[in-house]
Order: C-alpha cells, then structure tokens, then sequence
C-alpha cells in the first residue's frame, strides 16, 4: 500500500508539472513562427549603423526592402532604454509580418505629440491588446510582466497569450549571442525567410541547418559576423556530414583564378568518415563501392565562372591520386607545357558529393602540383594553369588576404563570392531581380568550421579599398546622422586598444561614440549642447578613460559604454557659461573640475564634493574664456580672465601673479608663451606677463577679428585673410575662418584652419607650407591624430550638415 501512494504521489507531481515554463527573457516572448530574430541593445544605435553601411544601404534600396521598411516605420516612435528583439514572419496568407518586445519603461511610447493617431482597446483573455494606427500604418501591443510585445499582426498578438511551450532549444542557441555586437540575429531556415546562402543552387539553407545565431559587426565598408549553426537533428541536416571529421587548411583560392566568380571548398581529414557521413545524408547504401580517386584527398573544391565550373581535388598523395586515374591518361591537348587529359566518368563528382556539388559535365583534367582540376570547358581550364602559373589567384590578391585575417584558415566548408556572385544570392533570397551596385565587393565568403554537434560560423562582405598613393589624401569614412551636427566632431581614446574613436553631438543633444571604422558604437541623450572640447579622465586610476564634459546645466563623467559614473552627472539650477576645465595639478589622477557660472567659479573633486581649499570664488565681472592650469616649474598658476582682469591664482585659488598693468582683453584663450602668461587684447595686440607681473604688449597688427593659437615656442594668429606663422605670413583668400589650431605629432608641426564660407581645410607644416592635395573639403576645424598606429595621420571634420567625414593622409 506504501508503494501504491508513492507512486500516485510521483505521477501527480509529474502530470502537475508546468510543461509551459514562465517566461523570464524576452527571446521567450519570440512568436513561434518567426523566421528571423534580430537583437539589439541600442535600437538607435542600430539605425544609424545600418543607415552608415554601404552594404546594407544599397540592399535597402530594393522595392522590397523598402516595404519592409514602411511597415517598420512605427518603430521610429518607440523609446527603448534596453535590449530591443525584431521578428520577421509569415502569416497564413504569407505575408511579412513584424514583431517587436522590449522592456516596458515610462518613455517607451509617448503618443501626444503624434500626428493623426488613433487608438482602439480591443479585450481578450482578461488583457487589453491596443491597436494604435498612426498615418495609417496600424500594430498591436500589450504589456506582460513588464515587457512591452507589439506587432503589425492582431493574431500574432493573441497568439501571445495563449501558453505554448518555450522553445528551449531557441533560448540556448540566442543566449550564445554576444551583447556587445551591432546587433545579433537567429535565422530558422525551415520558416524559408532566407534560402540560400551559398552560390550553389541546388544547397538551400533549410537543409543545410535548424538554426543560425549570428553577432553582426557594422562598419561603412565591412559587413562581419560569426556564431554558430546547429542541426538538432543528427542525419537530416547537410552540416552534420562534417560530424567526426576535423578541418583541413583551405587551399583552394590558390588555383582560382582572380576574375573568377567565387569558389566553394569543403574539407576532411579522412574521406571515409565524411563519405558515410554523406551517404546517410543522402540515404544512400554505405555497402557501395566508390571510386578510390578521393582516398587521399583532403578538400574539394568548386570553382564558378558564369555558366562554368571546374571541380578541384587537393590531394595529400599526389601519386597515390595519379595511380587511380591509370585508366584516365588520354591526352588530349596541351596548355603551357602542362597536359590535359580526357575524363570518361563526368557524372562522379555530383554522384559522390551531392548536394554539394551539382556538376556533371566534367570531361577533361589536368594536374598544377597538388591540385587536380577537372571540367568541360577548354578555355577554364587553360584559364586556371595560366592564372596559376602567373600567381594571378584569388589568394594572392591583397583583399583576399586582408578579408582573410578576420577568418579561420581551416574551415569545413568555406565559399568565397564576387561581386557578381553576391548579386545572385542576394537576388536569390529577395526573389527579385535588382541590379544592386556591388562592383566594389570584390570579395565576400562565409565559412562553417565543424565541432562536435554545431559549427562556428564566420563571413565577411567587405569593399575593396583602393589603395592610396602616396601624399594623397583619400577620404576613409562619411557617417552620416540622423540629425544636423552641433559640435564639431573630435577624436577621444580607447583605452582597449589605444586606438582612436569619434565622439561627436547632434542638434538633439544626443552624443554619439563612433569606431574608426565608421561603427556608431553607443548614443546618448544629453540635457543641453556640451560646451568646448571632451576631455577624458581616468576616475578610478585603473588605465580606463571616461568622458568627461559640461552642458549649461550639467557635468558629466561617462564611461566606456556611455554610462553615467556614479555621483554624476551633477546638476546646476545657474547656467555654466565656459568649457569644464579638468586640472591633474601633480600627474597622480587627483583631477580636479572648475565649473564657471558668469564671474563665479566652482571647484569639484571627483567625489562631485566641493573642494573647501579653494578660496577662488568670483571675477569682478563675466569671465570670457575658459579658465587653465599651467606648471612652470614646481609651480601651478591658474588663469581666470574677464574682460578688463586676467588672475595667475595657485592651487588654492590666491593671487600668485598680479600684472602691473591691465588691458581691455579679447574673448581669445590664455596660453603660456615663452614661459609668460599671453593673450590678446580687444585691438589684437599681444598681451603677456611674466611670473613677476612685469607685462609687455606687441602690436602684431591684428584686427579685432582675429584668433591665436600657441604651443609653449610657437605662436600662430589669424587675422581676416591672413595667417601669421612664426615669422611668414600666409594670405588665404577671403572668406570666414576658424580658430586656428596647433598640433605636434611625430615631431612635426601642423596648423589647421577651416574656411567656413568656402569649405576648405587648410594644413600647413611649420615653415608655413601647405601640405601637399589640400585645401580639402570640410566644415568645420579639424581633429588631427594617428587614429589606428599605421603611421598614417587622420583628421575628422563635419561633412554635409547631417555627415562625419574622416580623411587620411597618406
């Protein structure tokens, strides 16, 4: 009887368990049909990144992309703060169908201000779906357990709230995906949203795979991804042949000739492994004999050429290969001493590596080293060997070794296309026929490395760069926002990599960091426009840098991701009327913040706690430039300066430096000259004053429209048309110009102005000589750095009203 309770104990237990598990991430809120899941932290970033890829721009311009469009368009009025899911799927009627889900939050969708929206509230299973229509594009949505699901399809909605169990196999295969990507995106192939990937027709992505998880890289030239595929099921999928098989070098590329349309290459450490493997695959008899020509071969390749193909074997056992061909030696022509030989079984390599390989018409080969090369056509073949002896292959094309680096050398199948290749299966999946301008892809390829039960996965589509010849400038990079620019941008460091990145602010008041290679890494919304230059800090004294800047109302130190550091931002009711001056008195990183509030000024330690030592708290009147901090000697001065007073203070913020004698002041900077405190007057005279007060003025005939610049020996000044370098004097032509700025890099001077009116940067050396292709086009003053230790120097500088342009000299 004992026995009898516990076993009902045991089957009740079992039959009550919740088979419908409760949702906790948002991929569990992912329809069931959805084909495609793409995820993205920064939903803002992600649009700026796929408007600023040339890749995905040109493909977007498709009529069909430019419905999907459409009916994405009310995303545009929704607000994440997170992570934000997009699925793709078809309905009944197959028709593309969208949906989104994000954590619900208070800014998320604000329907106020939105013209012609309409709103209805439709009950259903104790919740309230609303359908919302705005200029007659219409979704639904519904809030569950703070998660906010919105979709152009009612039914999907409703489908929602009917409990289906969680896809587990779905949940661990997006929970691969990495955060810190452009975005990620999982692909059901069985849902037939994506055919093909591959040149191949008769391989469609639906038996290739189950799933597909991929993180994507977005830069201006380069489109990168990897992750990993996965076939549950062990047979049925083509992946699962390179099951127990490991990946050989790939070596194909060596014997393509470089105008060919692309390749595919699949390889094995033992044929016999990957023989039943595909035999399984193809229900076919294992007991069947096989032609012993693929026992000592490690990879296979197809090469493509229009309506041509030829099949390469990459054999480990050159003479072993040559005995299995004994009964194929019929010469039949002669190419550059190399001889081509007849071939009487043109079936086998499609019988053999079906779906692989389709190709049956291969009637000739010839043998280059280790490769032998087999098809029909006379002027491939010859094609081949001459490319092959010339070393004109795809694999010595230096944007086939560049794409290289960002990929395994060893790949279990591995396709590489051309231009024209990429155009097909683009317009294979689009099910259209766009003539997409693509001719600048020279080279893309995609490649799935085998382990255990899944493959990594890896591709790249990258434009190739012309290589720039030398002392020119070429133009690397246009971002373009979505909004007109308010600052100008500049470059700030990446304390990973010690590289250089673009942060730049749109009439929004939103912040953008951007990659060098164009990737807008992060945005962030701003109280108010930052005021001068971004500085960087290293708050916690560990090498990583934070952003650090004021708005009129504000002081805000932000981390690598953009985040807030903790206690700031700090907030002001009066108005901060100068740039945020960041002083590290003694180089140990005990910074501290000087905040100018009209004649008053505010002293800051990183704790966002005013420091009590300094007794500095008010001008005589408005302070017209930003206050500094200079060292001469042991010795720190700071410089306050209004428009009749300039104060040399010390740490604490007492008079150290009284000048004789003063002077109605420009709004021009404060610098140290020749170890003397120098600036401008209002009549353009050259003010400066020693550490002794003593002051002496120069008169440099300067109008009152005029900007200086110095480094600690070397002045620079403009005045209307003139630039005054040392002692040379550049006559530009008429027009309005920027401050003009000094920088010292490989121990070589540059002096930088921007013509605003005519839209031309100007780059001088020290000996006031242009350097060599400028002026160049740019709106605003430059940012001039080595960005990526190439040696090569890049400066930034507004485009368009909207567009970051990033030039190199080279």
């Amino acid at each position: 009887m004992k026995f009898f309770w516990l076993s009902l104990l045991l089957i009740t237990v079992f039959n009550c368990t919740n088979p419908y598990t409760e949702r906790t991430e948002l991929i569990d809120y992912a329809p069931e049909k959805a084909s495609i899941i793409l995820s993205a932290p920064n939903l803002e970033s992600l649009k700026n990144s796929i408007k600023n890829s040339d890749f995905l721009e040109t493909v977007s311009n498709t009529s069909c992309c430019k419905s999907i469009e459409d009916n994405l368009s009310n995303l545009s009025h929704l607000n994440p703060s997170g992570e934000v899911l997009i699925c793709f799927l078809k309905d009944d009627n197959d028709s593309l169908q969208y949906a989104v889900m994000t954590k619900q939050n208070q800014n998320l969708f604000k329907t106020d201000s939105l013209p012609n929206y309409t709103e209805e509230l439709i009950p259903f299973k104790s919740k309230t779906i609303v359908k919302s229509t705005i200029d007659k594009n219409t979704f639904y949505s519904l809030v569950i357990d703070s998660t906010f699901f919105a979709s152009s399809s009612l039914e999907t909605t409703k489908e929602l709230l009917n409990k289906s169990p969680l896809d587990k196999q779905l949940s661990k295969i997006f929970n691969t995906s990495s955060k810190d990507k452009t975005f990620s995106v999982i692909v059901k192939p069985n849902n037939n949203s994506v055919k093909s990937v591959f040149i191949e027709d008769a391989l469609s992505l639906a038996n290739f795979t189950n799933y597909l998880a991929l993180d994507v890289e977005l830069s201006q030239n380069e489109t990168y991804f990897n992750g990993i595929t996965k076939a549950t099921d062990s047979t049925e999928r083509l992946v699962n042949i390179f099951k127990n098989t490991i990946p050989q070098r790939n070596q194909i590329q060596n014997v393509t000739p470089s105008n060919s349309d692309g390749f595919m290459s699949f390889t094995f450490d033992n044929y016999k492994v990957f023989e039943t493997n595909l035999k399984k695959f193809n229900k076919k008899d294992s007991i069947v004999n096989t032609s012993t020509l693929f026992d000592n071969i490690i990879e296979v390749g197809v090469l493509y050429e229009d309506k041509n193909r030829a099949v390469v074997l990459n054999s480990i056992d050159i003479i072993a290969t040559h005995d299995a061909l004994l009964g194929e030696q019929t010469t039949i022509d002669s190419y550059r001493e190399i001889d081509i030989f007849s071939f009487s079984r043109p079936n086998l390599f499609s019988e053999t590596f079906a779906p692989l390989v389709s190709y049956s018409n291969a009637s000739m080969y010839c043998v280059l080293d280790d490769f032998f090369v087999f098809t029909d056509n006379l002027e491939l073949l010859q094609s081949i060997i001459a490319n092959y002896q010339n070393e004109t292959v795809l694999g010595q094309r230096d944007y086939f070794k560049n794409m290289s680096e960002k990929l395994s050398s060893a790949a279990s199948l591995f396709q590489v296309c051309s231009a024209s290749s990429l155009k097909n299966i683009l317009n294979k999946n689009l099910e259209t026929e766009e003539d997409f301008d693509l001719n600048t892809y020279n080279v893309s390829a995609i490649q799935f490395i085998y382990d255990h039960d899944f493959a990594h996965l890896n591709g790249i589509i990258s434009k190739n760069k012309v290589k720039a010849s030398a002392n020119s400038i070429s133009e690397e990079l246009n971002i373009k926002l979505d909004a007109d620019l308010l600052t100008n941008p500049q470059f700030v460091k990446n304390h990973r990599t010690n590289e250089k990145e673009i942060v730049v602010q749109d009439v929004n008041n939103n912040l953008y960091l951007i990659s060098n290679s164009g990737k807008i890494l992060w945005t962030k919304q701003l109280q108010g426009p930052v005021l001068g230059t971004i500085e960087q800090i290293d708050i916690y004294k560990n090498g990583r840098l934070q952003l650090i800047f004021a708005t009129p109302n504000r002081v805000y130190v932000l981390d690598r991701n953009g985040k807030d550091v903790s206690p700031f931002p700090l907030n002001f009711n009066d108005k901060i009327t100068q740039p945020l001056s960041v002083f590290d008195y003694d180089k140990r990183k005990n910074y501290r913040l000087l905040v100018t509030q009209g004649k008053d000024v505010l002293m800051y330690n990183v704790q966002g706690q005013i420091v009590k030592g300094f007794t500095f708290s008010s001008a005589n009147e408005m302070i017209i430039s930003q206050p500094k901090h200079f060292r001469i000697g042991s010795k720190d001065y700071l410089t306050i300066k209004t428009e009749n007073k300039l104060y040399i203070l010390d740490r604490t913020g007492k008079i150290r430096v009284k000048p004789k004698s003063e002077s109605t002041y420009s709004n021009q900077p404060v610098f140290l000259y020749n170890d003397r405190f120098t600036t401008t007057t209002a009549d353009g005279d050259l003010v400066s004053v020693d550490s002794r007060g003593n002051v002496s003025k120069t008169n440099l005939n300067l109008s009152s429209n005029h900007a200086i610049e110095t480094t600690s020996k070397i002045l620079v000044a403009l005045s209307e048309n003139k630039l005054f370098l040392k002692s040379r004097t550049s006559e530009l032509d008429y027009g309005n110009y920027t401050q003009p700025r000094i920088f010292y890099i490989y121990d070589k001077i540059y002096v930088t102005t921007t013509d605003l009116q005519s839209h031309k940067i100007y780059l001088y050396d020290s000996q006031s000589q242009m350097i060599d292709n400028f002026p160049v086009y740019g709106n605003s003053t430059i940012d001039l750095e080595n960005i990526d230790n190439d040696r090569n120097l890049e400066f930034v500088t507004k485009g368009e009203s909207n567009s970051i342009i990033l030039y190199q000299i080279n």
